[in-house]
């Protein structure tokens, strides 16, 4: 059985799509193991708000059906108080990412899930981080 993992939101939009067969076959492998879909409440914002900029009323109704079917992680203060660590570090090493990947990838690491993204170059730079890619 596959490690419990947190999709991160360039992963969630390839499954959605359904363009990627490596991604789309590898998704439905750990759906099959763990039952559901693991994202951070971040990554429901930034999908979400681009499908209604977009007007794309039929994708967000598939979208809000998969957001039931999934965990989604809130934002609590621990998450926070990690994040800010983590763009303490970042700022000081002179990498820094994005507010919204520095949320991901903090929620990943308070439930100690292994994130799956397209952008390991970013996330890579997060001490104790672990970050693969369904590609």
């Amino acid at each position: 059985m596959p490690d419990l993992v947190l999709l991160d939101t360039d992963t969630l939009s390839e499954i959605m799509r359904g363009r990627d067969a490596n991604i789309v076959q590898k998704a439905g492998d750990y759906l099959k193991a763990q039952g559901q879909f693991r994202i951070s409440i971040i990554t429901r914002y930034e999908i979400l708000r681009g499908l209604k900029a977009k007007q794309a009323f039929r994708q967000i109704a598939l979208f809000e059906e998969q957001c039931r079917k999934s965990a989604v992680y809130p934002l609590i203060d621990d998450i926070i108080v990690k994040a800010s660590d983590i763009y303490a570090y970042l700022y000081n090493q002179g990498f820094l990412i994005s507010d919204a990947d520095i949320l991901i990838a903090s929620t990943a690491l308070l439930h100690n899930l292994t994130l799956i993204t397209g952008n390991s170059e970013h996330f890579n730079r997060i001490p104790d981080l672990i970050s693969q890619s369904w590609k």
